[in-house]
């Protein structure tokens, strides 16, 4: 099951839709503001035929680095529009220099458009995982961040490790740790790419607490907790938190992104998101 009703081709949004303009005083940042970058729309071809979409949003300038990321659970909300994700991608690329790669899973719908397949609990989403990994080598997207949120989390640890040449380092945010085995836990011990988890104080699975216990398997992890955020991140508070890290991670440099803009802005196109919704509480 999807987050939305499928979306037909001729459907699928355009990101060159987007109007922007210069506003005579600097713009303060809000949730439907979007910044300039160079969006493309992507297909990738999964070994077994599935056709995935997803949305490429590039710095103007120079890549410092590039967010892969994938969404939570389709099944209860889940998609490549997941509010963290689909505000990095407004944002990161003019604010820090910092590419966004998202994509819909198979058999998950966005207004960019439908993923072929159906929902498979994160066993035939290893071809999507192989797919997007492809996708990334090919276009030499420079300085790969793996980001997992919540299901996306265990995408990236039950199958990271072996392109562990292909991707600098991961970050999981809200880690359930329901469906990734020991014994795939412990193939991260077996490479050397940096892991880091995001856990709110008040996730609903896995609290700081648990998880230094749980990532203790793998000794490397730097679980860092977000006082008072909970599994979904939800109000700008949390989300401005939350790409500050990221970008202080990947970026090396400590940072706080600022919160106007100054230069041509854009807002939110929206109209496409009264397609049915079927689930707004994201689980692992």
């Amino acid at each position: 099951m999807s987050n939305t009703a499928d979306i037909t081709r001729a459907q699928e949004f355009d990101p060159a839709r987007y109007v922007f303009s210069t506003a005579a005083e600097p713009t303060p940042i809000k949730a439907r503001t979007v910044l300039p970058a160079r969006r493309e729309n992507f297909t990738v071809t999964t070994a077994d035929g599935k056709r995935l979409v997803g949305e490429l949003a590039l710095p103007e300038g120079e890549v410092k680095a590039t967010l892969v990321t994938f969404h939570p659970l389709p099944t209860h909300g889940g998609y490549m529009d997941s509010h963290v994700y689909k505000k990095a991608s407004f944002r990161l690329p003019a604010l820090s220099n910092i590419a966004v790669l998202r994509f819909n899973t198979r058999g998950t719908s966005s207004i960019r458009g439908t993923s072929e397949g159906v929902f498979d609990g994160g066993f035939a989403e290893k071809k999507d995982f192989d797919a997007i990994l492809k996708f990334v080598r090919e276009r030499a997207l420079p300085n790969p961040w793996l980001v997992g949120w919540s299901f996306g989390t265990e995408l990236v640890l039950k199958y990271a490790p072996e392109y562990a040449n292909e991707f600098t380092g991961a970050i999981l945010l809200s880690p359930p740790l329901h469906r990734v085995h020991p014994a795939e836990l412990d193939e991260w011990n077996k490479i050397s790419n940096p892991l880091y988890a995001l856990v709110p104080e008040h996730d609903d699975y896995l609290q700081p607490p648990a998880a230094r216990e749980r990532f203790a398997a793998v000794p490397r992890t730097r679980v860092i907790p977000f006082e008072g955020c909970k599994h979904l991140w939800v109000g700008e508070k949390s989300v401005q938190q939350v790409l500050n890290t990221i970008v202080s991670i990947v970026t090396g440099v400590p940072t706080e992104l600022p919160t106007e803009y100054n230069g041509p802005v854009a807002e939110e196109i929206t109209e496409l998101y009264s397609v049915a919704q079927a689930g707004v509480q994201w689980c692992n």
